[in-house]
C-alpha cells in the first residue's frame, strides 16, 4: 500500500520560510518523479514544483521560481519543498504526489497523492 505523508506546514509571516517534507512508503521511490501541488480555496490545483526520480531534473511554476526549491533524498524516500520569501498568495493546502511519467506531466498523470498540509502566510 502506497502512502505519501506530508509534514512541515504551518502559519508563517510574510517573508518567512518553511520546509515541507513528504515521506513515501510502499513504492520504489527512485522510480517516481515527485511533485508538489497546492490548492487555495476557490482556486484550481496548481503544480508548484517537480523533481525527477534521480533528482537531476526539476520543474518550477513561474509563481515560485527563485523562492522555492524542491529536492529529494532517495535513501530516505523523502521529497522536500523549501519555501522562502513566502507571500500571502502562497497560502494553500500543499500536496505531494508521485508519477511514473516524469516531471513534465500534469496532475492527472500522478498516481499517488498525500493528504495535504496547510500553509498559511499572514500579512
Amino acid at each position: 500500500q502506497v502512502q505519501l505523508v506530508e509534514s512541515g506546514g504551518g502559519l508563517v509571516q510574510t517573508g518567512g520560510s518553511l520546509r515541507l517534507s513528504c515521506a513515501a512508503s510502499g513504492l520504489t521511490f527512485s522510480y517516481y518523479a515527485m511533485g508538489w501541488f497546492r490548492q487555495a480555496p476557490g482556486k484550481e490545483r496548481e503544480r508548484v514544483a517537480a523533481v525527477s526520480g534521480s533528482g537531476l531534473s526539476t520543474y518550477y511554476a513561474d509563481s515560485v521560481k527563485g523562492r522555492f526549491t524542491i529536492s529529494r533524498d532517495n535513501a530516505k524516500d523523502t521529497v522536500y519543498l523549501r519555501m522562502n520569501s513566502l507571500q500571502p498568495e502562497d497560502t494553500a493546502v500543499y500536496y505531494c504526489a508521485a508519477s511514473r511519467l516524469g516531471i513534465g506531466v500534469g496532475d492527472k498523470n500522478y498516481d499517488y497523492w498525500g493528504q495535504g498540509t496547510q500553509v498559511t502566510v499572514s500579512s
